[in-house]
């Protein structure tokens, strides 16, 4: 199995490598006339078929490299160092990409497979899919290249074949990380579809706008698995880890948010080309900058550059990724000069109130943002480069920033659907604006009362709590113009139809599925803003308990029942027992453990949460004091956690929707036809 999972790795880079060339020729004499022995046109089929078959070459690496984790084939350097004998059939599955080479084959695999989609679909637009699957072609490439060449996963082991495997690294043995960085790898691979027809646009002039409308359902649905893959991280680190928290502004974590932050401007500024004509030079920058920040995550991830508990060990496959940025960068920054006068626009900004601007704003909230977090992430390197000494950059400089940032950003969202395109007259901005304002005041002074004090900005260890303030309060006002837009909308269609509200607002949001859609991705985004504000109320307590032993925290009191150990084949496990109370109800019982996994001795912990819409209860076995042999346990009161995952599963029903084809004008006609009363069609018309 190893020798065929090599060679089809070599088939797949010759046939990729086939695609490249073959493309780029076939569109040099198509842009130039002159013509060869065979015709472009053909010459360019046979590139697109070689892509397709590139992806089944791809494929067939991939399940051998997971047919090795199946069948405990130690002769794969690979799965030695990835698995074991012991270890469960889906983590076998995951250690396609818990190691370097595995991810890197990952990388390549499903660029393959975002690759055979549009070459299958190339009839959409047959010139401009040629460009941009050459374009994909020449990613695929380098990526074939590491993985046949860099980072080899199916090097044979050296000497005697161990009886069994290293194991899988205890913090990827957790549920969620069998889908976290599948859904990641999506998101950063996916970028590379409309980075492809960008430049391939840009490369050929081509006209009018319909180049963002074929890439927005690619850009939605790669932005939707980076999100999805981002959270399921957050939720990783919140329930393995054990500290307590969700995101600490790790390097890793930043490399995943930086291309996130771009392609979340992109998708808003497009709107301004597609309505406007406008920010052409803006959106072609943008979607190049998501991609090559995309590929900056990965290198963090892989060349030991940042220090991290999700990096790979340091190696020096970074320098591939270095010129690979460098090539990237300069091709984009050629095609774009020579090709800059295509983007011209006759339009411009009217009226600083109007939703071109607030789409602008947002532009560079969001670009301050990410700037912030790739100047944070890269200043230990810088600084170590300058100095010779490495200075890191820890959470409080990220919060200093990026909370305002992300307050403003919040503001942004909610005054963005209230303002016309154009210019917004005095009369729409009093009657729009009056109801989400009420809700914002009412909410800022009803939340005083309950702790949350906007006095707080002028003390420093709880700016915090400001924040929060700030943060609910938009967040009102946010949710009610929303609400606003969609019950101004169904009055309309109720009036016409006779339907009742809620019906209304289904057909509404039918007829215009993008935009109904954004605004419940907003209210999705406004409800995982309420989850991160209620960090500024966390509580925290720790104990060395023996039995009946308890203490109080928040609205609980945690008593200890008993603690105990148990093994399998995979671990050991100590844990303790635990009973909840919320004055003399018994709420829960809670069991958080710590593993030591057999196979290396690496521990790990498994944290036991009580999760309600009000707060998290959130338990660590942390082992035993040495004085007394005791369980010592912290626990964590984490107010409006919840909020944080089901914005998540909102912002995905509302991504859904936007991709969703709009209810049909005929067929809406059809509908309120259907609720006429028979009595209301006149008598001589009847039978017609």
């Amino acid at each position: 199995m190893p020798a065929f999972g090599s060679f089809a790795l070599l088939v797949a880079l010759a046939l990729s490598g086939y695609n490249l060339l073959a493309g780029a020729v076939a569109l040099r004499q198509l842009a130039t006339g002159r013509r060869g022995g065979i015709s472009p046109e053909k010459l360019a089929e046979t590139a697109r078929r070689a892509g397709i078959a590139s992806f089944f070459a791809t494929a067939c690496a991939a399940f051998a490299l997971v047919w090795a984790a199946f069948t405990n084939d130690f002769s794969v350097a690979y799965i030695l160092e990835h698995s074991n004998r012991a270890l469960p059939w889906a983590y076998k599955f995951a250690a396609l990409w818990s190691g370097q080479e595995g991810s890197l084959l990952l990388w390549a695999f499903l660029l393959s497979a975002y690759g055979f989609v549009l070459r299958v679909r190339h009839k959409v637009d047959v010139k401009l899919t040629a460009y941009a699957s050459t374009i994909l072609a020449g990613i695929q490439v380098f990526f074939l290249l590491l993985v046949n060449v860099a980072a080899t996963p199916f090097s044979l082991t050296t000497g005697a074949i161990p009886p069994d495997g290293n194991g899988l690294n205890p913090l990827l043995q957790y549920p969620e990380m069998v889908i976290h960085p599948p859904m990641l790898y999506l998101g950063y691979v996916g970028f590379s579809v409309p980075f492809a027809f960008a430049l391939g646009a840009l490369m050929m002039r081509y006209p009018g706008e319909k180049w963002i409308h074929i890439t927005r359902r690619w850009t939605m649905v790669t932005w939707l698995f980076l999100t999805v893959g981002i959270f399921l991280g957050m939720h990783w680190a919140y329930n393995v880890l054990g500290w307590g928290g969700y995101w600490g502004w790790d390097p890793v974590e930043n490399a995943s948010l930086m291309p996130w932050l771009t392609g979340t401007a992109f998708l808003h500024s497009v709107m301004m080309q597609e309505k406007r004509g406008m920010m052409k030079s803006w959106n072609v920058w943008l979607i190049f900058s998501t991609f090559m920040l995309a590929i900056l995550g990965t290198l963090l991830t892989r060349s030991g550059l940042v220090s991290s508990v999700h990096a790979f060990a340091q190696s020096a496959i970074g320098t591939w990724f270095w010129v690979f940025l460098v090539i990237t960068l300069a091709v984009c920054t050629f095609v774009y000069i020579r090709n800059r006068d295509h983007l011209k626009t006759d339009h411009k900004l009217e009226s600083l109130v109007s939703r071109e601007s607030s789409f602008l704003f947002n532009n560079l909230v969001l670009l301050a943002a990410c700037f912030t977090v790739l100047w944070g992430t890269l200043f230990p390197v810088l600084s170590e480069y300058v100095q010779g000494n490495r200075v890191t950059v820890s959470a409080p400089f990220y919060n200093r920033v990026a909370v305002p940032i992300g307050a403003f950003l919040l503001f942004l969202t909610g005054i963005g659907p209230l303002l016309a395109w154009r210019s917004t007259s005095m009369r729409s901005i009093r009657k729009n604006f009056v109801a989400p304002a009420i809700a914002a005041l009412v909410v800022a002074i009803a939340i005083i009362p309950l702790g949350v004090h906007p006095w707080t900005i002028f003390t420093t260890d709880e700016q915090g709590a400001f924040y929060a303030w700030i943060t609910f309060a938009m967040a009102a006002f946010v949710l009610t113009a929303i609400f606003a837009e969609f019950f101004r909308g169904a009055k309309v269609i109720q009036g016409k139809s006779g339907q009742n509200l809620l019906t209304s607002m289904v057909e509404l949001t039918r007829r215009n599925t993008r935009r109904y859609g954004g605004y419940i991705v907003h209210f999705g985004i406004v409800l995982i803003f309420i989850g991160f504000a209620g960090q500024a109320f966390n509580q925290s307590h720790e104990q060395t308990m023996n039995y009946k032993q308890s203490f109080m925290l928040g609205p609980y009191r945690v008593e200890c029942l008993d603690y105990s150990q148990d093994s399998n084949p995979n671990y050991d496990t100590e844990f303790a027992m635990l009973n909840v109370y919320r004055g003399d109800r018994l709420v829960t019982k809670l069991a958080p453990e710590l593993r030591v996994y057999a196979v290396n001795q690496q521990p790990s912990t498994i944290v036991a949460n009580h999760a309600t819409l009000a707060w998290d209860l959130y338990v660590i076995y942390a082992g035993k004091d040495p004085a007394t042999g005791q369980p010592v346990i912290k626990a964590f009161l984490n107010p409006l956690v919840s909020w944080i995952w089901i914005g998540l599963i909102v912002t995905i029903l509302g991504t859904a929707i936007a991709l969703a084809p709009n209810l049909s004008a005929a067929l809406v006609a059809q509908r309120h036809r259907a609720t006429v009363p028979a009595e209301a069609v006149p008598a001589g018309r009847a039978g017609d």
